[in-house]
């Protein structure tokens, strides 16, 4: 009978949280595992990555680098030397995770063989205590926990979701119980009244609240809310980072919960802010969303591209000033733009505001996309808006966080496209896909078809036993709505509303606006078909004149996508053209290399310089512009995203 009591017992005292978080959330993503994705743009991607690119990470891991070898020779105990940099492990958990999602949406047991093989080597290398890292286990364990930059944390952060996947995925446990034995063993060392510890690279706060969603024990989210907690205080027992003097840099140069402004390394800081968004998820804790709309004002409003990149400066991978946001010298990480994926998801969970998706889907299409060849194979680590020539992509890098993150965040696109709540249903981004709503009266499953973003026709069946009534909400994404992103950094030049237009069954019907969504309610039935259709038009796009270097300068838009001039499609130039205010581009179908785009084309001007260079004419040609994510995968070009408006602001010896 105690037994029972107990059993009962803990089953509602572990409940308690997960009823709280359904209430204090607005939206509940649905999980990728629960979505079947067919998108004629994105399946082939997530197809590439499955193969290509996690060849690449899984060539790099085991035989260019020593990082599979780092974990190999810690269970072989002989004392031999570690190969690579402190915080390589990361990037093998990184690849697991990636591989995870590979697994669920394309069923690759050659990949799914290979991460068991993986996890064998690195469960092999935990020690009884739980301590689980190849740099300090090889190096000197006696120096383990005394710098809090050399990523421990960090590492097993990665591990910890590497872990969450791959049971989610595969439903098998060793490596998630390799994740709980570290999680104790680091519970056992710090927390209230035991040792401080404030994280140099942010990421295992967010890593222990999918840890508490997995397992239902609290303990994992106290120790996040803790962990945050401790940032901001000057600690009396002084900091131990070796690699930074400025608090600012990783984001603690007050507390959590005080922060307004975007500061320091931007990957770090958008870890940081997703985890502050899952705990307050869970604990309702309102000064958390006072903090987070805050900074991710400062964000979007005053720091952020127009590709939705982050962090222009090099030298701190992360911010400056306010509307210092070069193009040609941008840094934009690839690793940062899929951070700010993961943050606007959160953030639209909590609230149930839209204007987050419209931010993460830039980032998705641009930022982070582009980060990722056509081949599948080579990476930018930076995002430039502009290049003289001198850029291209790489089979890999020595600090190799960016291969593994973009992987992981194609892999994982399910988890991005709907939402559901209080028998609402949410269609955040318009990727065709299957998904199954669990609805009070049944089952509702809900087929989305569409050829986005080439256009903006959106077709959507419902398959249900009976009839029940739900309300489903569409998206409307700024650029079909006059505004290019929240704030005013960015503009249309011209705004030209069109209304979108959903129909039932062939029938136009009213709809509601609610926090960026097209909501209707009806009572649906069995094979209801959905049409919503979205103005795709070719958008000018000024910045504000803080923005310096667009200054007389136009940018171009279509759907989410962000394009760019290329040196490949304009006689092997970029930098000598000009758009007159009154010229328009129009869209034309194009192919670069295999993949087949809406380019827009027009005839401007263009700056022609002699053999001698002794003289200069102005020849008008016609001109391409391809999408951003699309550039450099033929050869190293020129290529601009900002395009002047007058030939004073020509850089003529590009």
């Amino acid at each position: 009978m105690n037994k029972i009591v107990k059993q009962l017992k803990f089953f509602i005292l572990s409940a308690i949280p997960f009823l709280g978080f359904a209430q204090k959330v607005k939206i509940e993503p649905v999980n990728f595992s629960k979505v079947i994705i067919n998108d004629q743009f994105w399946k082939p991607k997530m197809e590439l990555v499955a193969t290509k690119t996690l060849d690449a990470c899984i060539f790099q891991t085991e035989q260019k680098t020593g990082r599979i070898r780092n974990f190999e020779k810690v269970a072989r105990k002989k004392g031999e030397a570690h190969e690579g940099v402190f915080y390589d492990d990361s990037d093998v958990f990184k690849a697991i995770e990636a591989m995870a999602y590979a697994i669920k949406t394309t069923k690759n047991s050659i990949l799914e063989a290979k991460a068991d093989e993986w996890i064998d080597k690195i469960v092999a290398a935990q020690l009884p205590d739980g301590y689980l890292n190849t740099y300090y286990t090889l190096t000197g364990l006696d120096k383990r926990w005394t710098d809090m930059s050399m990523h421990e944390d960090y590492n097993a952060g990665h591990m910890i979701e590497a872990g969450v996947a791959y049971y989610e995925a595969t439903g098998k446990r060793k490596l998630l119980d390799a994740c709980i034995k570290w999680a104790n063993y680091f519970d056992s060392i710090f927390g209230p009244g035991k040792k401080d510890w404030v994280t140099g690279h942010q990421e295992l706060e967010l890593a222990l609240v999918k840890l508490y969603r997995v397992t239902e024990d609290k303990k994992y989210l106290q120790l996040a809310d803790w962990l945050l907690s401790e940032r901001g205080k000057k600690l009396a027992i002084g900091y131990t980072w070796s690699d930074w003097k400025d608090t600012l840099y990783a984001q603690d140069g007050l507390p959590v919960k005080q922060q307004k402004e975007i500061t320091g390394h931007a990957v770090r800081a958008m870890y940081l802010y997703t985890g502050a968004a899952d705990v307050a998820a869970h604990t309702g804790d309102l000064d958390y969303l006072k903090a987070m709309r805050n900074v991710w004002e400062d964000v979007v409003f005053r720091n952020m591209y127009i590709t939705g990149g982050i962090g222009s400066a090099g030298t701190n991978e992360g911010f400056t000033n306010d509307y210092d946001l070069p193009n040609e010298q941008a840094y934009c990480e690839t690793c940062a733009s899929v951070g700010m994926v993961f943050w606007n998801q959160r953030m639209n969970s909590l609230t149930g505001n839209a204007e987050y998706i419209d931010v993460l889907e830039r980032s998705l299409y641009n930022g982070a996309l582009d980060g990722l060849s056509l081949s599948g194979d080579r990476f930018f680590y930076g995002n430039p808006l502009a290049s003289n020539g001198k850029h291209s992509r790489r089979e890999w890098f020595g600090t190799a966080c960016c291969p593994a993150n973009i992987a992981r965040l194609i892999s994982s696109l399910g988890n991005y496209i709907y939402g559901y709540k209080n028998d609402k249903i949410y269609v955040n981004l318009f990727i065709g896909s299957q998904t199954t709503f669990n609805l009070p009266k049944g089952d509702m499953k809900f087929s989305m078809n569409t050829n986005y973003p080439w256009d903006g026709n959106i077709q959507c069946t419902l398959s249900m036993k009976k009839k029940m009534n739900a309300t489903i909400a569409f998206r409307l994404p700024g650029w079909a709505n006059g505004t290019v992103a929240p704030g005013s950094l960015y503009s249309f030049s011209e705004i030209n509303i069109t209304k979108p237009i959903l129909l039932i069954n062939g029938v136009p019907v009213q709809y509601q606006m609610e926090d960026g969504y097209v909501m209707v309610n009806h009572d649906w039935k069995d094979n209801d078909k959905i049409e919503y259709q979205l103005p795709m038009n070719i958008q000018k796009v000024v910045s504000r004149n803080e923005l310096k270097y667009n200054n007389d300068r136009v940018a171009f838009q279509r759907g989410p996508l962000v394009y760019c001039i290329e040196g490949a499609d304009n006689n092997g130039k970029a930098w000598n053209i000009i758009v007159p205010s009154n010229l328009n581009f129009i869209k034309e179908e194009f192919s670069v290399l295999d993949e087949k785009v809406v380019s827009l084309v027009a005839n401007l001007p263009a700056i022609q310089i002699n053999m001698n260079g002794t003289s200069v004419t102005n020849e008008i040609q016609k001109i391409r512009a391809i999408p951003y994510y699309t550039w450099c995968n033929r050869g190293s070009n020129a290529m601009q995203v900002w395009i002047p408006r007058s030939f004073k602001d020509i850089k003529v010896n590009y």
